[in-house]
């Protein structure tokens, strides 16, 4: 059994929100992974602000098996903050993240754990085949990371998720990274380090609706964008140069036309009303491009905590002090 004084060699942190119909299947075939690992393990669920039976089914997790650890967000926070507490917190050299829905097959931590083994640091997941997703899920999640990949200022990796290994050194790394717009495949992809990928097909939900919607979905390929690209800003700009290009030109063509055919149709109101629409849908795609910049830089400089903590478990009191304080 792994107590609080004992440091583990393997953490598995897993976000839960709203999870109740799934927990009891994940814990039971995680339990099977982790008994058969060779080392200390810690189970961290951190509880994002669920509303439904989660939180009390971890409890019940906790107090039947020590190495189920938790820690319970005050509020809803978001995947990418839940996991990023859950690595504030984690312990094992190797850290494990997946998600509770089960479309992240636990059974390949053990192929994960040999590559780390081989000396990669950050061992990821990547998806070869969608199992049961509509056909506008899979085409927009291709065209997203193609995107991603041609406009990222680093190698973010195609079709993977936050389901990876990686090693105590880039824990330590990512952990002292404090923006708060977090995208961490991203961040995972910029630290560096010797990284390699597991390849697998992902299985359909377990059981639960869907928590990632198409709004949070969109909200997390936006950011991921404007988080590793400078590309969006210099589209203003050559939004800005072909439209004063076009003006110059309808410019010219009017001033033909009123020069050698005053009566003709095309150098009237429509003529002026298209101009004006396209300058003006110019100029708001610019200002919501340097709105979206300008809004995480307000973000950023409010210095308030990524998260609150409501409840704690599992976790030595120096621990749970450092890392409450820290954020």
């Amino acid at each position: 059994m792994n107590s609080a004084s004992q440091t583990p060699k393997y953490s598995l942190i897993i976000p839960i929100y709203n999870e109740e119909e799934t927990i009891p299947e994940l814990y039971n075939r995680v339990s099977q992974i982790m008994n058969r690992l060779d080392g200390l393990v810690e189970l961290i669920l951190v509880n994002d602000g669920s509303w439904d039976k989660s939180l009390k089914l971890i409890r019940e997790l906790h107090q039947t098996d020590s190495r189920v650890c938790y820690l319970s967000l005050a509020r809803n926070f978001g995947h990418q903050t839940a996991v990023t507490a859950g690595l504030n917190f984690a312990r094992g050299q190797a850290v494990i993240i997946l998600d509770a829905d089960l479309q992240d097959p636990p059974e390949l931590i053990p192929d994960m754990i040999e590559k780390w083994r081989q000396g990669y640091e950050v061992v990821y997941a990547q998806r070869l085949k969608r199992k049961q997703e509509g056909w506008f899920k899979r085409f927009t999640a291709y065209v997203f990371y193609r995107i991603l990949k041609r406009l990222a200022d680093v190698d973010i990796p195609a079709d993977t998720g936050d389901f990876c290994l990686m090693d105590r050194q880039v824990v330590d790394v990512l952990n002292t990274m404090p923006e708060r717009s977090r995208y961490i495949r991203g961040l995972r992809a910029w630290i560096g380090f010797r990284q390699t990928a597991v390849k697998f097909e992902r299985d359909p939900r377990f059981a639960g609706e869907v928590k990632y919607t198409f709004q949070k979905s969109f909200s997390l390929a936006l950011n991921s964008l404007i988080s590793f690209s400078r590309i969006p800003l210099r589209l203003s700009t050559y939004l800005g140069l072909l439209s004063a290009g076009v003006a110059l030109m309808m410019a010219l063509l009017v001033l033909y036309w009123r020069l050698h055919d005053p009566n003709s149709p095309i150098t009237g109101l429509a003529t002026i009303m298209i101009a004006i629409f396209f300058l003006g849908s110019v100029q708001l795609v610019c200002l919501g491009i340097l709105g979206e910049y300008i809004g995480r830089i307000y973000e950023e400089i409010k210095g308030r905590p990524l998260y609150t903590l409501a409840e704690i478990g599992g976790f030595s009191g120096s621990k749970v002090n450092h890392r409450a304080s820290f954020q």
